[in-house]
C-alpha cells in the first residue's frame, strides 16, 4: 500500500515553488500517495505566531532574498526574486486544486504550471483569464476555474486551514508524514530519509 503524505502550502509561496519539482521526485520515488492542501497563510500566521512578510523586520526580510538566491541556484532555477504581481491573493487558483482534490484529480500539474507561471512568467494568478489560460497549457479543462469558485472548494480550503492548525503547521510548505511535520522545502532532504529508513515518525512529546 502506498504510503500518505499531506502536503499544506500556497500558490503564493517561493519555498513552495522551490520545493515541488524535488518533492514530486521524492513522491515517485517512494511511490507516495500526496494529498496536495491548500492553506490562506494569511491566516496561518496569526493563529500560529508567524508574521507576514512586510511586517518581518528589515533583517529577516534581507536574509530572506539571500535565501531565495542561494536555494534558486541550489534547484537549477530561473526566477525572479521580485515577480511583477506578488504578492497576490492566492485564493482563487488555491481552490482550484481544492476542487481537483475533491473531485479525485491529481492536480499536480496544475500546480507546477502555476508556480511556474507566477515566478518565472511573472503573470497574475489573481486574474482569472490568466488561470483559465494556465489550466489550458497545462492541459485541463477550463472548467475547473468555475469548480473552484464553488461553496464545496471554499468549504474544502478553510477545512484546510483547520486541519493544518491541528497538525501543527505554521508555514507553506509543509509536509506531514505519519503526523511528523516536516517544514521548508530544505527539509526535503529529511523527508527523503525518514521515508528510506522507514522509520517510526518522531514525537516533541519523546
Amino acid at each position: 500500500m502506498a504510503r500518505h503524505l499531506t502536503v499544506y502550502f500556497s500558490l503564493l509561496s517561493p519555498w513552495a515553488y522551490i520545493g515541488h519539482a524535488e518533492l514530486h521526485g521524492i513522491a515517485a520515488k517512494h511511490e507516495l500517495r500526496v494529498d496536495y492542501r491548500p492553506v490562506a497563510l494569511s491566516q496561518v500566521f496569526p493563529e500560529s505566531g508567524g508574521l507576514p512578510l512586510a511586517k518581518r523586520h528589515p533583517a529577516r526580510q534581507r536574509y530572506r532574498i539571500l535565501e531565495l538566491q542561494r536555494w534558486r541556484d541550489k534547484r537549477g532555477l530561473d526566477f525572479h526574486l521580485h515577480p511583477q504581481f506578488w504578492p497576490f491573493d492566492p485564493a482563487p487558483g488555491d481552490r482550484i486544486v481544492c476542487a481537483m482534490t475533491l473531485a479525485g484529480a491529481d492536480p499536480q500539474k496544475f500546480i507546477a504550471a502555476a508556480f511556474a507561471a507566477t515566478f518565472q512568467r511573472q503573470r497574475d494568478l489573481a486574474d482569472p483569464k490568466v488561470l483559465a489560460e494556465i489550466l489550458d497549457e497545462a492541459g485541463y479543462d477550463p472548467h475547473w476555474l468555475q469548480r473552484g469558485e464553488s461553496g464545496e472548494a471554499e468549504t474544502s480550503y478553510q477545512r484546510n486551514l483547520a486541519l493544518a492548525l491541528e497538525s501543527g503547521v505554521f508555514g507553506s510548505p509543509s509536509y506531514v508524514l505519519d503526523g511528523e511535520v516536516f517544514w521548508g522545502q530544505d527539509r526535503l532532504d529529511l523527508l527523503d530519509d525518514a521515508l528510506t529508513s522507514g522509520r517510526k515518525p518522531f514525537s516533541p512529546e519523546a
